[in-house]
Parts: structure tokens; sequence; C-alpha cells
């Protein structure tokens, strides 16, 4: 080999070495995954974009590995929030207005969005053809804890339906989220709020029928949403960002791709949901517009939330958007 062959040789290897070098160096998969630990409200198919983003590698390809804690309500997901359970809180932006109210300093600030409607069904006994929400009349209803952002929107569907609580129609929310379905089916009630796939579930088995969609009666809403601690946010923007960059990823896959699709991608997330009742889930959601196509929150969908907080007489004094919700993150995931 000559002596300019071998140099020529010489520099193809060095640049090759340092484009693989500066690769390496400028992409966050080659470096050590930061756990984040995200303390979710429930477990549902309602949260497939979350899902997608953990099974398709969007957090570890932002060098992030996510531990889900399954709290059981917005109430405990703000707990674990603030006696530093989790780093990420994932729940209604209630829980966040709630302790912005009260008047604490350094409250929880809303950085991203994940639905835009009420993910909760309305499921009876029988098979009603047409169901009419006068139907409910005379009934007692599983509503949810009471404070809790499913409870309001369906108290305010009520309400829009001209029916009032404790008059027209009776509820019982002496029972927790996560045993509500259990109660229903056990005897309890005429009707449950249930969320997917436990409607569906219901409705598979023979014991309950789904008749309507909340989210569909109650209109947008920013019903679920990602929250931290407002010194976490400061000091872990960067952190932040790139987990914000990965849940886009995945609302940009569930908006693009087929139910059939997205079902296969989270199917890992629902080992003991088979495919078909997993795919006809998306699809229910997606016909009702539940997924947010991106993580920011409009002002006038958060008014329509304050609406029904004090619609239900939760909401102690007025708050303001730009108090609560961060647009930041999500504006940059999407620019």
């Amino acid at each position: 080999m000559t002596k300019r062959k071998f140099m020529a040789l010489l520099l193809a290897a060095a640049v090759m070495c340092a484009l693989i070098t500066g690769c390496k160096d400028s992409n966050v998969r080659g470096k050590e995954l930061v756990k984040l630990t995200v303390s979710e409200v429930t477990h549902s198919i309602f949260y497939a974009p979350m899902y997608v983003s953990i099974n398709n590698g969007y957090f570890e390809e932002m060098g992030i590995d996510v531990e889900l804690i399954n709290a059981g309500g917005a109430d405990k997901v703000m707990t674990a929030l603030l006696t530093g359970g989790a780093d990420i809180g994932f729940a209604g932006p209630e829980a966040v207005i709630y302790v912005c109210a009260q008047g604490k300093e350094d409250y929880p600030r809303v950085f991203a969005q994940l639905t835009r409607c009420d993910g909760s069904f309305l499921v009876g006994r029988e098979d009603v053809e047409n169901f009419d929400w006068q139907d409910l009349r005379g009934s007692t209803i599983l509503p949810g804890r009471k404070g809790g952002i499913p409870y309001m929107t369906l108290l305010y569907c009520l309400n829009q339906n001209g029916m009032e609580v404790g008059k027209d129609v009776f509820f019982d929310d002496s029972i927790r989220f996560n045993a509500m379905t259990g109660a229903f089916v056990s005897g309890t009630g005429d009707y449950v709020t249930v969320f997917e796939p436990g409607a569906t579930d219901l409705e598979n088995q023979g014991k309950g029928y789904i008749l309507a969609s909340i989210g569909e009666e109650g209109g947008r809403v920013p019903y679920t949403t990602y929250f931290a601690n407002a010194p976490f946010l400061e000091n872990n923007r960067e952190l932040v960002q790139r987990f914000t960059d990965a849940i886009y990823m995945g609302q940009q896959f569930v908006t693009e791709n087929s139910a059939e699709v997205v079902a296969q991608a989270i199917a890992p997330s629902f080992p003991d949901t088979d495919m078909a009742t997993i795919t006809a889930v998306v699809q229910r959601y997606k016909n009702i517009g539940a997924y947010s196509d991106n993580g920011t929150m409009s002002e006038e969908d958060f008014d329509r939330l304050c609406e029904i907080l004090a619609n239900a007489g939760e909401l102690s004094r007025p708050v303001k958007f730009e108090d609560i919700v961060d647009n930041s993150f999500a504006q940059a995931a999407v620019e």
C-alpha cells in the first residue's frame, strides 16, 4: 500500500470515528437513562399515547426510564407528588387547581396535556337502544370520588340536561374509584361510570351495557395532564423537555395510525386484555376525539373545566390559566 493510500484511509477512518463519536455525544440514547417516577391516576387505554411512548421506546430514545405507579385517584397522585413519592403527576388538572386555590407556595404546574375530554362511559344494567339522559331520573349512580373530575363532569352533564343530584337523580360516592366496577357488579347502584377497558369488559361479560360517553356529552376539557412541582420544573427543564418530547411522539403516533396499529403498540401494557377489545376501545376513544394530538392546553378548554368545577361547588376562588399552565414545554415539542 502506498503512503498516499495509507494516509487517505487513515483520514477516512478518523472522520468516521469523529462522526460516530459526535452522534453518540449528541444522542441521549447513548447516555445512562434517567429514571422518572410517574404517578398515574389509573391504568387505562384512555392514556394510549403514553403507553405508545413507553412500548415504542420513545422515552428510552430521550434518555428516560419511566416507572409508572398506579395511584388510584387524582388526590392520591397529588399526595405522591407533594410527599416526594413521584417526580411527575399524571391526573386531571383540577388537582393542581385545588392546591393553587389553597394559597400554597411553589404549587405544581401543568406542563403537558394528554386527553381532551372525559374518558368514562355510563354503564347500565340493561341494554337501551335509544338512551336518553332523562332515563336516569330516580336512579342511583356510582360517580366516583366527590371533587374528582369524573364526578364533576357527570354532574355537569346531568345539570345540562335539567337534572339535580339529590332530587332527580342520586349519587353514591362512598365507593373508591378502583372499587366501583366491582360494587356495581355486586348489585350496588343502577348505573356506574367506568373507564376503558373496564366498560367493554362489563359488556363482554354481560354484566353491563355502555349507554353514553360522558366525554362526548360534557364537551372538550383538559382532562388528563402531566404536572410537577415548581422547583422540579425549574431545576430540570431539559429533562422535562425530553419527557414532553417523548409524549408528543406518542401522541403523533396515535393521531397518524389506525386503531389496529395503536392497539398492537399498547398491547404489552394490557396483558390481560385481548387484542380485539383493545382495538375496539382505541377506536371508541378516537371517535369521540379523546386523544390530544399535542401537549398544549388551550385557555378556552381550561375555562370550561373551571366552569365544571364551579358548577360542582369545588372552586373556592378563581384561578388564572397562566398561574396553572406552562405550555412552553409542549410548544417546544411541537416546534
